[in-house]
């Protein structure tokens, strides 16, 4: 099966999650992901961005340079910067080529299963970044539906992700992947 262009979809996700970020914000809020700050979070998403960009671009970016950084003086804007950097190099990049996302995986893989990875990643902490500033998180079903297979192809034993919980029957697309990916849906 060949794996689909998951651009659109990761653009979609990316540049919601940069709009949530519009107006004040207490770093000190506790989030969805266990032990992490609204802080932790958005310096985890930022050397993301910077780390799947260099990646794609093929450039080297080792596995020391994923850790996140202390965030600059203006956190919106510095991720803003980041998402605007993936996003323009997933754009530019060749799909079919294979790169070195070393968070992902100790070997590269194919750019086009690198930008899948990133954009479940960004619909889950989008959500996350919404449920903790109590900002509603809504992205086009499309986005959800492209999405929803990687969601159900990440193994359950996954430290990228908490563990499945059980998804009830008529659950929304979004709930099913939160589920999936162990997040318990507001």
């Amino acid at each position: 099966m060949a794996i689909p262009d998951y651009r659109a979809a990761d653009a979609t996700a990316v540049r919601a999650s940069v709009k949530l970020l519009d107006g004040p914000l207490d770093l000190t809020l506790p989030t969805p992901c266990a032990g992490w700050t609204l802080a932790d979070l958005l310096a985890h998403m930022t050397v993301q961005h910077l780390g799947f960009a260099a990646a794609a671009r093929g450039e080297s970016w080792p596995l020391e340079r994923w850790a996140p950084q202390p965030l600059g003086a203006d956190p919106a804007a510095g991720y803003a910067a980041a998402a605007d950097e993936v996003i323009a190099a997933f754009a530019a990049a060749d799909l079919d080529r294979d790169a070195q996302f070393a968070e992902l995986a100790p070997v590269p893989i194919p750019v086009r299963r690198g930008i899948g990875a990133h954009a479940i990643d960004y619909v889950v902490h989008g959500w996350d970044v919404a449920t903790t500033l109590g900002r509603p998180w809504e992205l086009p079903e499309d986005v959800l539906e492209t999405t929803w297979p990687i969601a159900e192809g990440v193994p359950d034993t996954t430290k990228a992700f908490a563990a499945p919980l059980p998804v009830p029957a008529g659950a929304s697309t979004m709930d099913r992947i939160l589920l999936r990916l162990g997040r318990v849906p507001r």
